[in-house]
């Protein structure tokens, strides 16, 4: 299943700097319509609106309110490809006293907040004609770091539910993506410790794109990611993109 971003309508979460802005961008240079910039304060994303004119539309959406995804849902019925980037990490040492603090918040985006996306947007998508979805997953999806655990744990969490989404959504035509970056040189980047060898935002953004158009399900945009995703390669192959029989 293939995706064609040219001329279509996208909503991206988190829209405003970082990853998720170089994807609006992306999304932008290869032909979007029109993208939705879905943001917690919407002036976040005003420079992209004066910058792109009517192509950039703001919205609301936090994902810890799931009534701001609804409402965001009322307005962008005409969107193909929803791109679910927003995400946050609380860095607490394992043992901590603030650890289950910071598992509860980080659960709540980066896993309730995947679902709430999923369950208001995959109708639209459906009622579209069917097109793509896109998770921000990361490479502690799949390696855990004791420094950053609790958010490891929340993105293995969410890249259990995107399996869930590419198989039960195929039959609705909606190709699923899973993103699994490295050190990317944003700020969640630096504030987890992993800034040292970032490579810069864009590499993620033109390897979703790339990823849309070629019909592919785990992306693995840079040096560090690829070369996890190399030793990664056979097994999600043979088990994660392989449909098995369930008892």
């Amino acid at each position: 299943m293939q995706y064609n971003i040219k001329n279509n309508v996208a909503l991206v979460t988190g829209a405003n700097r970082g990853i998720g802005r170089a994807i609006v961008e992306e999304l932008l240079a290869r032909g979007a319509a029109k993208v939705y910039a879905a943001v917690r304060d919407r002036s976040s994303a005003s420079e992209l609106a004066q910058k792109y004119g009517n192509r950039v539309v703001p919205v609301e959406v936090d994902l810890t309110r799931p009534e701001t995804i609804e409402a965001a849902a009322r307005v962008a019925r005409d969107v193909t490809l929803v791109v679910n980037n927003a995400g946050v990490l609380k860095s607490n040492a394992l043992l901590s006293e603030g650890t289950l603090d910071s598992l509860a918040f980080e659960m709540d985006v980066n896993v309730y907040g995947l679902i709430r996306v999923a369950q208001a947007f995959a109708p639209i998508v459906k009622a579209n004609g069917g097109g793509a979805f896109v998770q921000l997953n990361s490479i502690v999806s799949l390696r855990s770091f004791p420094g950053i655990a609790t958010y490891a744990a929340s993105k293995a969490a969410s890249y259990s539910i995107t399996q869930a989404l590419r198989s039960l959504l195929r039959e609705d035509g909606i190709q699923v993506v899973s993103v699994h970056p490295g050190p990317i040189a944003t700020d969640m980047a630096r504030d987890g410790g992993f800034d040292e060898r970032a490579e810069p935002a864009t590499v993620v953004a033109s390897a979703i794109a790339d990823a849309l158009n070629a019909g592919r399900f785990h992306v693995f945009p840079d040096s560090i990611a690829r070369q996890l995703g190399g030793e990664y390669e056979n097994f999600a192959a043979n088990i994660i993109e392989t449909e098995l029989a369930v008892a």
